[in-house]
């Protein structure tokens, strides 16, 4: 969850803000749950996330509002908000968010995140393969990561709880295709930042990691260049000679030598000469 513990009571508030009681009775029958485990939420100072989910999704509350209490409104100001229009709600929801756990639900988060593998999103999230796993075998809904991936990626918390889109839920829809990542300017031998840029994901090959991606270009020439790639192989490659950045094409000799063809010539060396810093997956020409 993307908050501190010991603020389950402060949730707890907030939920019963937004569904408009003052009991703990009262906010355990809005969430369909039974009537001690509000309270057994406050003594573990732990709220599940589908209690969250499922409020956001009720009352139209912002779910950043519910789990960590900024843009908190006022009681006046409360109900100024208008209440969220979803294809369902309280138990017909609830049923709807449970019975879309397990891969549905973790192909969305992937989907969300931009990844392409469960091993992506358990590295990000610093979850253990074996853990997303068993929401796939028990058919799990994983509420606290669905809260986490709305919040980190922007994506409707109505489609990654279910699957579906209200009308009004396309207002803030997500679209994943289109990742930022970090561009860099190659001069000098040195690469320094030159902000960031959108990239259609079809150009980029299958297994390539978004997150390692950067732009890179020096004078006329670019590249999407795998960053932290380091192994050697046949191909275009960002290495570092005698601490000088450039891009070279390389190839394999026998006697773990390398051929390395660049801008001004070519040589060989042994392969402990130079040091690779990411793997060219996309040569840009610029013909202008």
């Amino acid at each position: 969850m993307p908050e501190t513990k010991d603020s389950a009571a402060h949730i707890v508030e907030r939920l019963s803000s937004s569904y408009g009681v003052t009991s703990q009775r009262a906010l355990a029958s809005c969430l369909d749950v039974p009537s001690n485990n509000v309270s057994a939420w406050v003594q573990r100072k732990s709220v599940p996330g589908n209690a969250i989910i499922k409020c956001a999704l009720d009352t139209g509350a912002d779910l950043k509002w519910l789990v960590t209490g900024e843009f908190a409104f006022s009681k006046n100001e409360w109900h100024k908000i208008t209440k969220r229009v979803t294809s369902s709600s309280g138990h017909a929801l609830l049923q709807k968010m449970l019975s879309s756990g397990g891969r549905a639900v973790l192909n969305r988060i992937i989907e969300a995140y931009g990844f392409k593998t469960q091993k992506e999103l358990g590295e990000h999230l610093n979850i253990s393969s074996g853990t997303i796993s068993t929401w796939v075998r028990r058919e799990y809904f994983p509420g606290d990561v669905v809260i986490t991936c709305a919040l980190d990626t922007g994506a409707s918390l109505e489609w990654l709880a279910t699957g579906e889109m209200s009308i009004s839920s396309h207002k803030s829809a997500f679209v994943p295709e289109i990742p930022m990542i970090n561009k860099k300017i190659l001069i000098g031998g040195k690469l320094d930042d030159d902000g960031f840029c959108y990239i259609d994901k079809s150009f980029v090959p299958d297994g390539v990691n978004l997150k390692s991606l950067n732009f890179v270009r020096s004078g006329k020439s670019s590249w999407l260049i795998a960053m932290g790639v380091n192994e050697l192989s046949n191909g275009s490659w960002l290495l570092d000679i005698d601490g000088t950045l450039d891009v070279y094409e390389v190839s394999k000799r026998p006697g773990n030598k390398l051929r390395i063809i660049g801008q001004d010539g070519e040589f060989e060396c042994l392969i402990n000469e130079v040091t690779a810093k990411g793997l060219v997956v996309v040569i840009l020409s610029n013909s202008i």
